[in-house]
């Protein structure tokens, strides 16, 4: 029953860690993957490790913060396969430090990447979802939304927005057999968080030791609970919030 065969599930940010773990459960289940992502290299790279032909696997360039690209991958996507069953929007960028000494731009491109892309690819998947009345959407906010993080300010201001968003979402698209989820990682063993954290390696130690299981999250792990939220086992639930991140969070 958890099954995704001849599902098509299009995932943001899947040139490499949370993403690139997502699309290899996800095509494990058996699902069609669209990888999005702007860094073409590493798309293919995750479409090696796939291995699958272009019958199952489509790598497309996107910049999640343009609407217009957002647009163009998606109409590229349909093209190509029909139709979209199940969104994951993976995206995120970060630049760690205290907020009293950050920059306006970084502001602007952490929004606009973390939520922007959430509500870019939302706006052109949602309604065909909803018109045909069946639908996945999953995006991935981070715990930093629920408690807060050292040095994230405005990172966890955006993830705050699309668990927000989720639930909102969720509200409105209940009857259309839509349903809305929100997955909030801990901090996970990725090049992203390594590099946002390579200038402030005691925040990198003090966040691996606010877990009480004392490790960082593997993309396996996160990628599990894309898989829960896009099975029919998880039909009956929308509009929920579920932290991937070993206690971190226990609300």
């Amino acid at each position: 029953m958890d099954r995704l065969d001849q599902q098509v599930a299009l995932v943001t940010g899947a040139g490499g860690g949370l993403g690139r773990g997502i699309a290899q459960r996800l095509a494990g289940k058996g699902a069609r993957l669209i990888l999005a992502d702007l860094d073409v290299n590493a798309l293919q790279d995750t479409a090696e490790v796939l291995d699958g032909d272009e019958a199952s696997v489509l790598g497309l360039k996107v910049d999640v913060s343009d609407p217009d690209s957002v647009k163009t991958c998606i109409q590229d996507a349909r093209d190509h396969f029909g139709r979209i069953d199940i969104l994951v929007n993976n995206a995120g960028w970060d630049c760690a430090g205290p907020f009293l000494d950050s920059d306006r731009e970084d502001w602007r491109r952490i929004i606009d990447i973390n939520l922007g892309g959430v509500l870019n690819f939302c706006y052109e998947v949602a309604p065909e979802m909803k018109k045909r009345g069946s639908g996945r959407i999953i995006n991935i906010g981070s715990d930093a939304a629920r408690v807060g993080s050292s040095a994230e300010a405005v990172y966890s201001a955006a993830k705050g927005g699309i668990v927000s968003f989720s639930k909102s979402l969720a509200r409105e698209l209940a009857r259309s057999g839509v349903s809305v989820n929100a997955i909030c990682p801990g901090p996970a063993d990725t090049q992203l968080f390594y590099k946002v954290t390579e200038d402030t390696p005691k925040l990198r130690d003090a966040l691996t030791r606010a877990i009480p299981m004392r490790r960082l999250g593997q993309p396996e792990d996160v990628a599990a609970a894309v898989a829960f939220f896009a099975s029919p086992e998880a039909g009956y639930i929308t509009g929920q919030t579920l932290s991937v991140s070993g206690g971190l969070t226990m609300a």
